[in-house]
């Protein structure tokens, strides 16, 4: 796991690296903070910054981390999403990658009511992929105007060019700061202009800072450097009156009793959680040694929990108040608190789902959306158990009602990928597809439909089928070369970089990051009632 974690560390510099240190140096020479310095400067002294989706693009011909940094921190004692365009790459252009990375941000600022500020500093579009970008770009403006029509603010403090489209983020953001003399502004520079209307101007009469704070009014402040800029921003946060609508024990409000603000579907507002909380008893640096490196191997994940929830104190009797402890026992479930927020979890014991365990596990869901309790799925499952006998018991229809139990829930979910997750099982699990809030992998975590050699053997069967059906004799030299390149292939889409590269997540993790991790998302999670559904889908029986 070290050697892994190594490895992540190294791939991990590369997205920090943005273009690289030619581009990095002549930012600095122009007397410009880099992205993550601007993001580091704006977010309160020592608070936690949760980096999201890093490593997206990995193993495309993009750079790394797809010229934006995007993730959760703290400015004035608000949770917010930060989006900081990456200047040293391609001068900030947005690639397909790029859009695809700040529409999962805006999905989880809207799913968890985070205000947004926007580090902007962009050229636009990388024009070679248009294509992939200019249609499905527009939906970056449509979030920024339905969250701010949600009453969620949106924050645009604009660094340099912001041209083209890039020009309506701070447009239609709720409040825009410029900075003298490097802010820049405006639908077509001078070269555009001259091509279209044949009419001669520069930079600064054109879109410059100034003008928009005195002529056009675009810019609500000016500021006088990007350090000014920074200060003025977290003064608008600090301004916002913001207040976090998450649930106080679920107890609904008296009628009357509060005000319109801090009403929220009829649920009190609490910033925190009511209860304190005590460190796990066990060492997270037990973490690294619990996955074993041949993932068919099973582990308790009884171990895990108990190093990721919190201990035992005077309002928390117990670390994990499991719930049928002797039934579908590949499945363990139960209750715990991390850093104070109840969850419920579901975490894989054995690997295979059997009908035992997807009942057990379509009941706990449906208890914890009675009770409006936020649900944590830690995989590590080679999908749901096949075979005569299973397929005669049920599985099918016990699985089914286990993924309507997940898709119809309405409590938040967040998955942490451990180990294996393949097949349906990953579906069962609340994987990507299922909408999770948050999902993250651990570095030797791996998915796919199955199992590299599996599938692997899978093809080999049909083919070998295929050959006895029209009489042939079957190439055994080349349905070894087969599966070795089958399995290679297949492992290499398994990996977790390649899915991160991809956004299937939001991010590869430190394993013994995991609680502080999942205790940044359920605060975040708390800016909005958690309130479970009563309604199902129709359970076969």
């Amino acid at each position: 796991m070290l050697e892994k974690l190594a490895d992540l560390d190294a791939q991990h510099a590369v997205a920090v690296a943005g273009g690289g240190e030619r581009y990095v140096e002549r930012h600095h020479a122009r007397g410009k903070l880099l992205a993550r310095e601007r993001i580091e400067l704006l977010l309160d002294p020592g608070s936690a910054f949760l980096e999201l989706s890093p490593l997206a693009g990995w193993g495309s011909d993009f750079t790394v981390g797809a010229s934006v940094v995007t993730g959760i921190g703290v400015i004035e004692g608000v949770e917010c999403m930060i989006t900081a365009n990456d200047p040293t790459v391609k001068g900030g252009a947005s690639n397909p990658w790029t859009v695809k990375k700040i529409f999962r941000a805006s999905q989880i600022a809207e799913e968890n009511r985070l205000p947004t500020v926007a580090l902007v500093e962009s050229g636009g579009a990388d024009l070679p992929t248009q294509k992939e970008i200019f249609i499905p770009g527009g939906k970056l403006f449509r979030d920024i105007t339905r969250s701010s029509a949600a009453k969620v603010p949106t924050v645009a403090l604009v660094f340099g060019n912001s041209t083209a489209g890039g020009a309506y983020v701070p447009g239609m953001s709720d409040y825009t700061v410029m900075v003298r003399e490097q802010a820049k502004v405006f639908l077509g520079g001078p070269p555009l202009v001259k091509m279209a209307t044949g009419e001669e101007s520069d930079d600064e009469s054109l879109g410059g800072a100034e003008m928009h704070a005195r002529t056009s009014g675009l810019a609500d402040y000016l500021a006088e450097d990007e350090r000014d800029a920074i200060r003025i921003g977290r003064r608008i946060v600090a301004r916002l009156n913001w207040r976090k609508f998450g649930v106080s024990g679920g107890v609904p409000a008296q009628p009357g009793t509060l005000s319109p603000r801090d009403r929220c579907n009829g649920h009190t507002v609490t910033d925190s959680p009511t209860q304190s909380y005590a460190e796990p008893e066990a060492d997270a640096e037990g973490l690294l040694d619990l996955i074993p490196t041949d993932l068919k191997e099973p582990f308790d994940p009884r171990e895990v929990i108990a190093r990721i929830a919190d201990g035992r104190s005077a309002s928390n009797g117990a670390v994990f108040d499991e719930f049928k402890p002797l039934y579908g026992a590949s499945l363990v479930t139960g209750w715990a608190r991390i850093h104070g927020h109840p969850v419920g979890i579901l975490a894989n014991a054995q690997g295979v789902l059997f009908s035992e365990e997807a009942q057990k596990a379509t009941q706990f869901i449906q208890l914890a959306n009675q009770v409006d309790t936020p649900l944590l799925f830690l995989h590590n499952t080679t999908g749901y158990m096949v075979g005569k006998d299973y397929e005669q018991g049920g599985i099918i229809k016990h699985g089914a009602q286990m993924i309507n139990a997940v898709s119809n829930s309405t409590v938040p979910h967040i998955s942490v990928l451990m180990g294996a997750s393949y097949g349906a099982g990953n579906y069962g699990m609340n994987g990507r597809a299922f909408d999770p809030r948050f999902l993250f992998t651990w570095p030797n975590a791996k998915s796919a439909v199955m199992g590299p050699a599996q599938l692997a053997g899978v093809l080999s069967i049909v083919a070998r089928a295929a050959a006895e059906a029209k009489g042939r004799d079957y190439d055994e030299e080349g349905d070894a070369g087969m599966r070795a390149m089958v399995e290679q292939m297949i492992e290499e889409q398994s990996l977790p970089y390649a899915l991160s590269g991809m956004l299937y997540d939001d991010g590869v993790i430190d394993p013994r990051d995991t609680r502080t991790v999942l205790g940044i998302c359920l605060s975040v999670i708390a800016n909005r009632p958690v309130v479970g559904t009563d309604r199902f889908g129709v359970f076969r029986t």
